[in-house]
């Protein structure tokens, strides 16, 4: 069973900057891909970055040039970096890997920006 645990989150003022992880229990060598998710309070769950195998990596429109998502292999974990915060991204976070055809979620985490 693959596990993946978030960590990296918290409260942080307005222009700040968070890095998230998502460890995972088995290796992430061979990720077809990741991606991080966020659900605001009444929102829809809504992807904000995604990489694929293929080298693909896509942003939402609000966050590009602010995000960056990548994997560390040798330590298991996919990251966000998050720059310049704005309170609208205040929301929980989740991370997605697709390893070997089967989607993995983490537990979330929560994001709180403010103004």
């Amino acid at each position: 069973q693959v596990q993946l645990v978030e960590s990296g989150g918290g409260l942080v003022q307005t222009g700040g900057s968070l890095r998230l992880s998502c460890a995972a229990s088995v290796s992430i060598f061979r990720l077809s891909s990741m991606g991080w998710y966020r659900q605001a309070s009444g929102e829809q769950r809504e992807l904000v970055a995604t990489w694929t195998s293929d080298g693909v990596t896509k942003y939402l429109d609000s966050v590009k040039g602010r995000f960056n998502i990548y994997r560390v292999i040798a330590e298991k974990t996919v990251y966000m970096q998050m720059n310049s915060l704005k309170s609208e991204v205040t929301a929980v976070y989740y991370c997605n890997l697709d390893l070997g055809g089967i989607e993995y979620w983490g537990q979330g985490i929560q994001v709180t920006v403010s103004s």
